[in-house]
């Protein structure tokens, strides 16, 4: 299982990495799963204003070396990490540490486990949960995501999966899509929660205290597809 935190608007990249930090090491854990620490690799993608998107991944953990990547100093209006806590131990490495990208221009993160994802795609068995996810929630080649759509594939999957937390980038935009199956045995721990300050907001996987006092965090509310649009490349 894994924190995702999203950033949109004015903001330092170096106070979400440190956000990202907080949750990944489990300072801010206040939840009902036993997993508090995400140790199995990490990644950002954020929005380089005139560039386009740019990306990160490390197989470290956080902790060790967030210094050692380009998030921190990072000038951007728009920025998403995720920090991992593999379900399956066979699944870590560069190939599993997200985001996951595509050559269509996709990045992706996700949170949870899926495990009948392959289903929806006709293949014989799962290789990367995530993965299937990824290409079953995004059509190749899509210029965008519908909100009812979405929560729609969601919905219809088979039992099995336990949340559907992810954030979908392309150029023009990102998506947040909250999603929980019903019977889910921690609740708690895939609730996102939703920081709005003037000029900006913040979803992230828990509450951080050193981004804003837990008052001014709501929950999001389940079942919500988010779109951050990007202004148009010169």
């Amino acid at each position: 299982m894994c924190r995702i935190i999203l950033a949109s608007g004015d903001f330092a990249a170096a106070d979400i990495a440190a956000a990202a930090l907080e949750m990944s090491c489990g300072r801010t854990a206040d939840h009902d799963n036993p997993t508090k620490v995400h140790a199995h690799g990490w990644g950002a993608v954020w929005r380089e204003p005139g560039h386009g998107l740019r990306a990160h991944t490390d197989v470290r953990s956080l902790a060790q070396s967030l210094h050692a990547s380009p998030v921190p100093e990072t000038k951007t209006d728009f920025l998403a990490i995720h920090t991992r806590n593999a379900t399956l131990e066979s699944q870590r490495g560069p190939a599993f540490t997200h985001p996951l990208t595509r050559d269509d221009g996709w990045y992706f993160m996700h949170n949870g486990y899926l495990p009948t994802a392959y289903l929806a795609l006709g293949l014989d068995a799962s290789a990367f949960d995530s993965r299937e996810y990824f290409d079953h929630l995004v059509p190749y080649g899509a210029d965008g995501l519908d909100h009812a759509a979405a929560l729609g594939k969601l919905d219809a999957l088979p039992p099995g999966g336990n949340s559907g937390n992810a954030v979908a980038v392309h150029p023009a935009g990102a998506y947040l899509v909250h999603w929980s199956a019903p019977d889910v045995a921690t609740p708690v721990f895939f609730t996102m929660q939703r920081l709005r300050l003037p000029g900006l907001e913040v979803i992230a996987s828990e509450i951080v205290p050193a981004l804003a006092p837990a008052t001014q965090w709501e929950p999001l509310p389940a079942g919500t597809v988010a779109h951050f649009p990007f202004p148009k490349e010169p």
